[in-house]
């Protein structure tokens, strides 16, 4: 029976980290469509950014009643892995509680310590999961509660969140009926009352049964769950970190001057300056229309986002009723990617489907709503940055299609004919000086 069910085990685990590498593959084919970008520069800043960001979660203090309850869940998901790490163990040797001998030791009990501190994180992290459902669906945040979220988006939060739920009950029951099995002589926090209450009276054979089925609901919850994430917006878990650590250094507010428009001007100031050739088949381009026009450290941000809408929250444009949401921004750059990804893999015309991120997923009003004030990139706490996707979408508007709205093309008017934005001639510009 043992070796049926390390055969079982190895057959399982295989099928589900393939299916995890077939998945992540496909991932980094959709963010290697952008365009490439150099990011090496003061690299210990860059470790510091994401010790403090990504692992520290420091932006998340922002606003610390989710904060609290969302540290819970991160240590939690980082800590009870560990007992996860014995679990597979288990399974490739047909052994049980492979750690309990060998941590156990000179009459400490280490094992059992641990195996407390871990039920009541799982506990912990229950409440959490309870908390932010109520969060959802009883208070209604209304970042969390608002239309871009229609759909799949509030879906996948929930499914996450009731994943958690199964995870840690399977755990704490599995633990529980195991108590009396063991005979460890150690009185659990949460295994122990939970045992008395439930499992007392039942059978020896019973309770291994009840152990094995709570087992292999747990392996098999965690392997779902680790081939769910690559569809989910809970992916961010395995991309804030390097997208943390690729995240821009420089001021918010400084914008990056395009090298097409750059080498236009050196050649209208220097006769003698040559552009540098382009590539054959390659046709310049003024800012993005789609999502290969973007760089990938763009797509790598579309990917990071957590959906969690302290962007938009904190959007002025958002907030005075516009049809500006920073968030949408990302998701529909996913979108965007996830599409082009599933037409190549069906071997169809990915980027020649006769659709742009630019006008199909993302209108001109959303762009020309943003005041580029940045709020939405302070506001992100993995420092994804969605101004710069709609900054690009803009200048493609702008420079390659001549579509902006009527105020700005006067503006624009009026400072190729008089060097100001205003209608009025250089000759007269200080007459407001001679009247009286």
């Amino acid at each position: 029976m043992h070796l049926v069910s390390i055969i079982a085990f190895v057959l399982i685990f295989a099928a589900a980290v393939s299916l995890f590498v077939i998945n992540i593959r496909k991932i980094l084919r959709n963010i290697n469509l952008g365009k490439d970008q150099v990011i090496n520069d003061n690299t210990p800043a860059r470790w510091r950014q994401m010790v403090l960001v990504a692992l520290g979660q420091s932006k998340m203090l922002a606003r610390p009643i989710p904060a609290f309850f969302h540290v819970i869940i991160y240590v939690g998901f980082i800590l009870i892995n560990i007992e996860v790490i014995e679990i597979l163990v288990d399974g490739f040797t047909g052994s049980h509680r492979t750690f309990m001998d060998v941590l156990n030791f000179d009459g400490f009990p280490l094992y059992n310590i641990a195996i407390a501190f871990f039920e009541v994180l799982c506990v912990l992290v229950l409440i959490a999961c309870f908390v932010f459902l109520y969060r959802r669906y009883i208070s209604k945040v209304p970042r969390l509660a608002s239309k871009d979220l229609d759909g799949w988006p509030r879906k996948d939060a929930t499914y996450i969140l009731l994943a958690e739920i199964v995870l840690m009950t399977a755990l704490l029951v599995m633990n529980s009926a195991d108590h009396a099995l063991q005979s460890t002589g150690f009185n659990f926090p949460i295994s122990t009352p939970l045992y008395n209450a439930l499992f007392q009276d039942i059978s020896e054979g019973s309770l291994h049964t009840i152990v094995l089925v709570a087992w292999w609901l747990h392996l098999v919850g965690i392997l779902a769950y680790l081939n769910y994430l690559p569809f989910s917006k809970h992916f961010h878990i395995v991309l804030a970190f390097p997208n943390v650590w690729y995240a821009k250094l420089t001021p918010k507010g400084q914008f990056t001057n395009m090298e097409s428009v750059t080498n236009e001007v050196k050649a209208m100031l220097d006769p003698s300056f040559t552009p540098p050739p382009l590539a054959e088949g390659e046709v310049m381009k003024f800012g993005a229309k789609d999502v290969n026009d973007l760089s990938w450290k763009n797509l790598l941000d579309a990917y990071s986002c957590t959906e969690c809408g302290r962007c938009t929250s904190e959007c002025p444009a958002n907030q005075t009723g516009k049809l500006l949401s920073p968030r949408r921004i990302m998701m529909a750059t996913r979108d965007r990617m996830e599409d082009v990804g599933k037409s190549l893999d069906a071997k169809g015309p990915g980027l020649a489907d006769g659709k742009t991120l630019l006008y199909d997923y993302i209108s001109a009003e959303e762009l020309w709503a943003c005041t580029s004030c940045n709020a939405c990139v302070q506001a992100c706490p993995v420092n994804i940055d969605p101004l710069n996707i709609i900054v690009e979408l803009r200048r493609s508007m702008v420079m390659e299609d001549s579509k902006m709205p009527d105020a700005l093309a006067g503006a624009m008017t009026n400072i190729e004919n008089n060097g100001a934005p205003w209608q009025f001639s250089p000759a007269d510009r200080l007459n407001w000086a001679t009247e009286n």
